[in-house]
């Protein structure tokens, strides 16, 4: 079994807050990711959402579409409403060979409201996870049936944030709704990567590798700061430049048989953190990482 690995162009444009990187080119995201040695990017707010005129561009520069955030509404609208909603996204992900849907519930989050803390990420009551799980297995399975499997997106701010929370979520969707293993969203949540991987292996289908700078999460919780300001802060950082055990995780992922894709994802100010530079940094670690855990990495 091998794995690839991709980025996503948060490192040099950030779709939360559009004014970091806002000036730079989606040509410039896409040839410095190439360069760094990336195999493919996943789908950010200046990728075009047509297939016929994303894919030339992704072809120019020998990149594979790994994947694509989907924000969905299930606790305020159907099952079907939502089928209806995202079948342009899922025909440009299945069009252009990708094979899972980043996908995250965003009713009431915070993560992009910067005046907002993170102790007030919106919980799900008792009813919105009996309305919310029979819609997502509804959704999910719809989405199998077209060849992309829902990738479930736990993240700061949202409904589905912490590790109990994952649990119930795993514990009651069926196995079309495909875990994504966010490394520095679990951690800053309380959670261990490492836990997580091993107890839903058969259910993890795609992988964000970000790191976390362990002083400056443990500021952003202390003063009680949003999504927003722990990102302006530096709380995130490119695999290997924080304290995330990833050779372990990585060991867990070959002996699970993982053949996805592992993505770096490491939300930051480009204007402070050069998006080249963090780039290759990222690509090499995660290169180290996979020799270390003797995971084969398919270009």
């Amino acid at each position: 079994m091998s794995v690839r690995i991709g980025i996503n162009p948060l490192t040099w444009t950030n779709d939360d807050m559009p004014a970091l990187g806002g000036d730079t080119p989606l040509d410039s995201c896409l040839s410095e990711g190439k360069q760094a040695g990336y195999s493919g990017f996943e789908l950010g707010h200046k990728f075009p959402r047509d297939p016929n005129e994303l894919g030339p561009i992704l072809d120019k520069q020998g990149l594979s579409l790994v994947s694509g955030w989907y924000s969905s509404s299930l606790l305020t609208r159907s099952a079907e409403e939502e089928i209806d909603a995202l079948k342009p996204h899922l025909h440009l992900l299945k069009s252009l060979g990708a094979k899972v849907m980043v996908f995250c519930e965003v009713t009431h989050c915070v993560h992009g409201e910067r005046e907002i803390p993170l102790s007030h990420s919106p919980r799900m009551s008792e009813e919105g996870w009996k309305t919310f799980i029979p819609r997502l297995n509804q959704v999910a399975d719809y989405c199998q049936a077209q060849g992309v499997q829902i990738a479930y997106h736990y993240h700061l701010g949202t409904v589905i944030e912490t590790p109990d929370e994952i649990d119930r979520l795993m514990a009651e969707s069926v196995p079309s709704v495909g875990l994504l293993l966010d490394t520095g969203h679990l951690v800053a949540a309380g959670g261990d990567p490492v836990v997580l991987q091993k107890k839903y292996a058969a259910r993890i289908n795609h992988v964000h590798c970000k790191d976390i700078r362990k002083d400056i999460l443990a500021d952003v919780r202390n003063r009680d700061l949003s999504f927003l300001d722990g990102v302006l802060n530096g709380m995130f950082t490119v695999p290997g430049d924080g304290y995330i055990d990833y050779t372990t995780l990585f060991e867990g992922l070959r002996a699970s048989d993982y053949s996805g894709w592992v993505v770096v994802e490491a939300e930051q100010d480009p204007a402070v953190a050069h998006p080249l530079m963090y780039a290759r940094l990222g690509y090499d670690n995660l290169r180290r990482f996979c020799a270390d855990a003797r995971l084969t990495v398919d270009q």
